[in-house]
């Protein structure tokens, strides 16, 4: 079941949290409970992938991206994902979730998230993310038009692109 308790926790948290500005930074913190563990006691690596998702939530919602998407009946899907893990996370131990959106191209835009641990990074995650309505995907600059936002993005650092590069090059349907 998606954690709906912890959804809600993190939006009542974040009730009254300044507006952020379209590149800034949203932190969260979260506590790794014995039902977010694997076989081998620590934080499974699907969970972590859901406290993600908690972060870019409310990192859209505190942007003033969602109140836009839901005016205009658009709904939002991950597209892919590059997920790094470099240290456990065990039962009961807090972690700092920092998200924040590094810019779009034609289709998707791009959030990087990462969470950490008494100063040291426990993962990272690229996220490609799509807006989307009941005709497909809809241009990440008119979403950012909506909300009032310049509709040019920043460049993407380097390894994002090479990242979105490789990610072109990979077949579709998937081949044997």
């Amino acid at each position: 079941m998606y954690p709906a308790l912890r959804l809600t926790w993190q939006f009542w948290k974040n009730r009254k949290a300044p507006r952020l500005g379209t590149f800034d930074i949203h932190r969260s913190s979260h506590i790794c409970w014995p039902w977010d563990l694997d076989v081998w006691f620590e934080l499974n690596n699907g969970r972590t992938l859901t406290f993600f998702d908690l972060g870019r939530s409310v990192l859209f919602h505190r942007m003033g991206t969602t109140r836009t998407m839901m005016h205009n009946g658009w709904g939002a899907a991950v597209a892919g994902a590059s997920v790094r893990y470099r240290r456990r996370v065990k039962m009961f131990q807090r972690v700092e979730m920092q998200s924040r959106l590094l810019g779009w191209d034609d289709r998707f835009l791009y959030v990087l998230q990462s969470m950490w641990r008494k100063g040291d990074c426990t993962s990272q995650a690229l996220i490609r993310s799509a807006v989307t309505n009941a005709s497909g995907i809809v241009a990440p600059a008119r979403v950012a038009a909506a909300t009032g936002v310049d509709p040019q993005s920043p460049p993407l650092p380097g390894w994002v692109s090479a990242w979105i590069t490789a990610e072109a090059e990979r077949p579709w349907p998937p081949v044997d």
